[in-house]
Formats: structure tokens, sequence, C-alpha cells
């Protein structure tokens, strides 16, 4: 007596469709968005990544190499630098998006006001954006940070105003551009008012391609920030935001790389990933295929 063989059943299959849009994910904005959300969680909750306490003295063990037990090692009083790395991702990232926020501000009220002002108001900024433009941004900040003292605020504040010009002329050239576009004039024509028009067109226009701006400007802020830490103008010790480690880590670079090393990838990897995932933004804003 012959028996029938069932099959035996596979995995299930996903529909044409789910498979399209898995497809259509680029890998690189998605791993930058995965870096960007392990730092973003690490300032909201370090204690999940790194339970331990960043500021406890162990003189024991001291200047040990990347190891199971102390991942990233330890710096010269003993500290676990992974702990301390996640737990200066707070500062880090404030001064980041702080900076970011603080220079785009700055940067609407003159961009827009030299692209809608007349031509004596437009050559004025332009003009003290020039001069402002033969002044590298590390040496503004370095100024600010001399006069008023190392602290989070003064870098947030010095970097900002130190990149904001850059900001300026893009917001600038942008209204300019939609100010004289076919909608904006139609607008006028149809008989709104000159604030209805701005606040309806020339603004949401004129803003809309800077959304990819401001991630790039946060990679860079804690890049620009990380340098004044470097040369001895960051946060106090024994703060462990990244370029306070950088800066502590120097002394002991010809024994301990790791001290430079590890906090120098967190702040490659924040900058890379939200560099890129910038530069995606921009790509699908502009329309073109990422």
């Amino acid at each position: 007596m012959s028996t029938t063989q069932l099959p035996v059943p596979g995995p299930p299959l996903q529909s044409p469709a789910r498979t399209s849009r898995l497809r259509q994910v680029p890998m690189i904005p998605a791993l930058a968005s995965a870096v960007l959300a392990f730092f973003v969680l690490a300032a909201a909750a370090p204690q999940l990544l790194a339970p331990g306490d960043p500021l406890a003295i162990d003189l024991g063990a001291a200047l040990q190499a990347p190891s199971w037990q102390h991942p990233f090692g330890t710096d010269q009083s003993g500290r676990d630098l992974y702990t301390r790395v996640v737990y200066g991702t707070r500062e880090s990232l404030l001064i980041g998006l702080g900076a970011t926020a603080l220079a785009m501000a700055a940067a609407a009220v003159l961009g827009v006001s030299a692209g809608l002002g007349g031509r004596f108001l437009d050559g004025l900024i332009s003009r003290g954006l020039e001069v402002l433009f033969a002044f590298p941004v590390l040496l503004l900040a370095m100024l600010f940070v001399t006069i008023y003292g190392p602290s989070v605020t003064t870098q947030i504040v010095a970097v900002g105003l130190g990149t904001a010009p850059g900001y300026a002329r893009m917001i600038r050239g942008q209204v300019l551009a939609v100010r004289t576009s076919g909608y904006v004039q139609a607008a006028h024509a149809l008989g709104h008012s000159r604030w209805d028009v701005l606040r309806r067109h020339v603004f949401p226009n004129a803003m809309r391609p800077l959304v990819a701006v401001l991630t790039l400007g946060v990679g860079q802020s804690i890049v620009w920030a990380s340098g004044l830490a470097f040369l001895g103008l960051g946060v106090a010790p024994p703060s462990p935001e990244w370029g306070a480690l950088l800066d502590a880590g120097r002394m002991f670079i010809t024994r301990a790389w790791w001290l430079e090393v590890m906090p120098g990838l967190a702040i490659v990897s924040v900058a890379l990933a939200a560099t890129s995932l910038g530069n995606y933004l921009q790509r699908r804003l502009e329309g073109a295929s990422a």
C-alpha cells in the first residue's frame, strides 16, 4: 500500500511589495540612523549602556589596555573609559545641537534680512559676513571662550557664532531665489498681503532645503567643540565630554593610545553618521534618487 508524501512547509514568503520596500532602503542612511540612535540612547539613558560610575577612581587599575573587563581601557585614574565615553555623549550632543540651533537662529535673522531688505541692508549684511569669513571658525570660537571662560554654555555660543556666517549666506541665497520665483509673483498678483506671502511661501520654501544642513551642522559642531577642548578651552575635568577626554589623554598618548583613539572614534562616528544622513536627506529633498 503506497503512502502519499506531504510537502514540508517552507519558510513564509514575503510579499513582493514588502521585499521591494526593503530593497529600496539605502544601506548607508540606515546604518547612519542606527549609529545616531545608539548615541541618542547613550545621551538619554547612559545607565542602560554603561551601568558603572564614570567618576569612580581605581588607581590600581590605571592605564590598563582594552580588555573584556574594560572594553575601551582605563585612564590615568583607573576610570573605565567606555563608561566615560557613554556618559560624555550627553554633553557632546548638547554642544552639537545647541551650537547648530544657535547658528541657524542667528543665520535666519541675518539671511532673511539680507534677502528681503533693500540694496543697502543687503550690502551691509553681506559685507559684514565677508569680514567674518576672513576669520577661521576655530579662531573666533577660541577668542570667545578665552574672554568668557570654558564651559558647555560658552562652547555652544562660541561654535554657534563661529558657524553662523556660513548658514546666513546660504539662507540669503535661498530667500533671494524664492522671492523671485513664479509662484511668489503669482501670489502677489492675486492680492495676498506681503506678510501672508512671506509666511506661506517664502519662509517655508527657503528653509526646507536647509533641513539636511541642520544634520550636517550637528556633526561639524561636535568636531569644532572637540577641537576647542583639545586645546584646553573646553569643559573642565573630570567631565567625560569627548573633547575633554581627548585633552586629558594627550599627555599619555605614547603610553596609552586608547585614551585618544576611543573618544576620537566616538567623535568620528557621530560626525560621519550625521554627514551621511544629511547628504541622503539633501538628495531626497532635491528629488534625486538616493
